[in-house]
């Protein structure tokens, strides 16, 4: 039974850098991984790629082609990659053995209402694939109440849509803080605690003060569903890619039913411990530093 990660997020928000990180921290537990780049616009890919959807199409024959723009071409290889799965199936069936990372590409109409990705991932499944979406968002978001918002609205509907064991990430939570300080502790965005006090600085914006009804209904359409809620990722950081990795074989069952040679170590102690990540300390890390340093600078 293949296992493998479903790695989504906007643009900028770190996912092709992700499954380099995350290649080298699993291969070096002993893991055989294989990283499949379903991205057509994925010109510079650092990884070694085990499977390259540009060997099936490739986003500047298809702009050439068809005319299309960028958003449009993207949406056209994904069509076009779930009407050739075979294609795709056929090479991941000579990999049985690995451990799949599938790279997607980062719009995000893909995966909150369009339906060709959801097909793939359904007939993967019925496959015997055993997947877990991580999706990630980049943490300085969270110094934005509007952005914030947002990020919550685009995880809460990526859940939905493709309906699989989900992880969120706050991605480069390293610099969290280089577009701004945050108004709460980092617990309280990783939570998703009460939102209205996020609400009280949306009405006070010259711009979201405008909408206070909108805002409130946004605020209470994300509690009322209450499913959002992030771990934290430094990709540099070996301890923070642990963490996420055991979060990740939980969410997936990895650890119960992929046990192999060489990764015994990660599994056995996620399975033992359980593991609920301490924000604390990650604040206390890369936030409460950060503030220190800009102090002793000034």
């Amino acid at each position: 039974m293949p296992f493998g990660q479903i790695i989504v997020g906007p643009p900028g928000s770190g996912k092709t850098t992700y499954c380099w990180g995350a290649y080298q921290y699993l291969t070096a537990a002993g893991r055989k991984v294989a990283v499949v780049n379903l991205d057509p616009a994925n010109d510079h890919i650092p990884y070694p790629c085990a499977i390259n959807v540009a060997d099936l199409i490739t986003l500047e024959d298809t702009m050439n082609e068809l005319r299309l723009g960028p958003n449009g071409g993207i949406m056209f290889c994904v069509e076009y990659l779930l009407k050739n799965l075979d294609w795709l199936t056929e090479q991941l069936d000579k990999l049985q053995d690995h451990y799949f990372l599938f790279d997607f590409p980062g719009q995000v109409e893909l995966f909150t209402h369009h339906t060709a990705v959801k097909e793939i991932l359904d007939r993967l499944q019925k496959l015997n694939y055993r997947l877990v979406a991580v999706h990630l968002v980049d943490a300085h978001y969270c110094t934005d109440p509007a952005k914030y918002i947002s990020v919550l609205l685009l995880s809460l509907k990526t859940m939905i849509q493709l309906e699989l064991p989900h992880v969120n990430v706050l991605s480069k939570v390293d610099l969290i803080e280089s577009y701004g300080k945050l108004r709460f502790n980092l617990q309280y965005y990783t939570d998703v605690m009460d939102l209205s006090y996020l609400l009280d600085s949306l009405n006070e914006d010259a711009f979201g003060s405008k909408f206070k009804k909108l805002n409130q209904a946004l605020c209470e359409l994300i509690e009322d569903f209450s499913l959002v809620g992030f771990y934290t990722l430094c990709v540099e950081d070996k301890k923070s890619m642990t963490n996420l990795q055991q979060v990740i074989d939980k969410a997936g069952g990895f650890v119960f039913g992929g046990l192999t040679e060489g990764n015994e170590s990660i599994m056995t102690t996620a399975m033992l411990s359980g593991y609920n990540e301490d924000v604390s300390e990650v604040q206390e890390r890369w936030i409460d530093n950060t503030r220190l340093d800009d102090e002793d600078e000034a």
